[in-house]
């Protein structure tokens, strides 16, 4: 494959939280993303009474579920015969088994396209990067596609912080930033006014679909694509303008940010990776000269605006 469309698309963690955006956007891309689209899962996933709205309406429109073991090699051979473009949508803490993925795909006869789980925080933004805790999985990932994936070709595509995410107000991490809708309180990192490049969930399964509808300009490349840019302040003022009230506001400086990271990752405490990622996106870490929202044949016209998104959250429809 060199600039040839995908023709069938394996998808692994469809029904994950940021999975079932991407394949949506994948299942009801118009013109259709490839001939066939599957996606491979649990046998649990498969028969969860709490997944069966999600997969009837994907089979419904032509998807085709494979049930096996992702920690099966002879599973993950048989998911990926006759399959020639892989979108691999798994979590944080799944990223690592990815390269036995990729050792399988480049094994393979077929496959010939893999997107590893990028979406999210630049992990190669700057020098600093590759000492960031919250990266090193993904950096693994990259240094095994650089060092032994030669047939297989594989896209990035970095997406920065989701907005839809970052609205929330963690109970436990308050100080890490947040807005909560039902007591109108907002505690924003810094002064405010720091830029932020944020994807709304939506438009990640947007950006992914564009990126396999235009293989001649994303094939082997790292793109880096966002809904927008905003503030912390502008994200609140759009809140109480929605909810036609003032908010009171707290705020967390930088410096303590950092001091409760620190505390955080001494504890062995999971939340730590939240510290970490929103002292990045607060000290710049989203920030680019140019995306590659244009070469991917979007405009900021298609991507969902700031109001969508806060509209959701005060509607308490949560991601």
């Amino acid at each position: 494959m060199t600039t040839q469309l995908p023709s069938t698309v394996l998808i692994i963690g469809a029904t994950g939280t940021i999975g079932k955006y991407i394949t949506n956007a994948i299942v009801s891309a118009e013109p259709r993303v490839g001939r066939q689209i599957s996606i491979f899962t649990s046998q649990a996933t498969a028969t969860s009474p709490a997944k069966q709205g999600l997969l009837s309406s994907w089979k419904s429109k032509g998807v085709s579920v494979i049930t096996g073991d992702l920690n099966n090699s002879d599973d993950v051979r048989n998911a990926y015969s006759g399959v020639d473009t892989v979108v691999s949508c798994l979590g944080r803490n799944a990223l690592a088994s990815q390269i036995e993925l990729l050792k399988l795909a480049e094994e393979s006869k077929d496959v010939q396209w893999f997107f590893p789980s990028e979406y999210g925080t630049d992990i190669e933004y700057d020098a600093s990067s590759k000492d960031e805790k919250p990266h090193q999985n993904k950096l693994r990932v990259r240094e095994f596609i650089r060092d032994q994936v030669k047939r297989v070709k594989c896209t990035y595509v970095v997406t920065g912080p989701y907005l839809d995410m970052f609205l929330a107000l963690a109970p436990i991490a308050e100080d890490a930033g947040g807005y909560d809708v039902k007591s109108k309180r907002a505690v924003i990192v810094g002064s405010g006014d720091e830029k932020v490049g944020f994807t709304t969930m939506p438009d990640v399964g947007k950006l992914v679909t564009a990126a396999l509808q235009h293989p001649e300009v994303s094939i082997g490349k790292v793109l880096k694509v966002q809904s927008f840019v905003t503030t912390p302040n502008a994200i609140l003022e759009e809140f109480e303008k929605q909810t036609g009230t003032k908010w009171t506001v707290d705020h967390t400086t930088n410096e303590k940010l950092r001091e409760v990271e620190k505390e955080k990752w001494d504890a062995n405490h999971p939340i730590a990776t939240l510290y970490t990622l929103r002292r990045i996106w607060a000290e710049g870490g989203t920030l680019y000269d140019k995306t590659d929202n244009e070469v991917l044949g979007l405009t900021p016209g298609d991507m969902e605006p700031l109001g969508a998104v806060v509209k959701r959250a005060v509607n308490g429809e949560g991601y």
